[in-house]
């Protein structure tokens, strides 16, 4: 039988008092059919046969969240096994990581000269920052520490967008200037 309201009723006595017999015969009406649906998608069959018990033993166990007002029977076990299938693809592609791949590397450890030039910069432009008028520094802040962007820094602020704008602008511009007369500074 076919009948979606027959289909429910069943699911209904599986969730309510754990009917075998209702679940059999969803099991014989379904398993067959989403086992097709799944090679058709492109499953292997033992793969796909897996899925349907995955998903019929889903059916077992969660039948009582089956809501007949938002989908039908079959709508609802067909998701349940596609969401599975997806599921699996998702697994077996984090399996082919190939642990040679340079991106998943660590970084190399910085020089020491690099990293001694590097704290050298960041504590001159922290000084250099100081320099700045306060409402300035917090907008560099915001932009560049917090990765605000200018519409976001401009709703949280008040100000106009242009003006966030023209104030970063300008820090930069002062920051700048600072840093080039700054001999300790390395150049690129």
């Amino acid at each position: 039988m076919t009948d979606p309201q027959h289909h429910a009723g069943l699911i209904a006595r599986v969730a309510e008092a754990r009917d075998k017999t209702a679940f059999a015969e969803l099991f014989d009406h379904f398993a067959p059919r989403i086992k097709a649906y799944l090679i058709r998608l492109g499953a292997e069959p033992g793969a796909a046969e897996d899925i349907v018990q995955d998903a019929m033993v889903t059916l077992w166990r969660k039948a009582h969240m089956f809501d007949a007002r938002r989908a039908s029977a079959a709508t609802w076990l067909f998701r349940i096994a596609r969401n599975r299938r997806i599921d699996t693809l998702r697994r077996a592609r984090s399996d082919r990581l190939d642990p040679e791949e340079p991106m998943l590397r660590p970084p190399a450890p910085e020089a020491q000269d690099d990293s001694l030039d590097a704290r050298i910069r960041d504590d001159r432009v922290r000084h250099a920052l100081k320099d700045l008028p306060p409402d300035q520094v917090e907008l560099i802040r915001q932009a560049f520490y917090s990765g605000l962007s200018h519409s976001q820094i401009a709703e949280e602020s008040g100000l106009p967008l242009g003006t966030v704008k023209s104030r970063i602008r300008l820090a930069f511009t002062k920051l700048r200037k600072t840093l080039e007369a700054d001999s300790t500074v390395d150049r690129p």
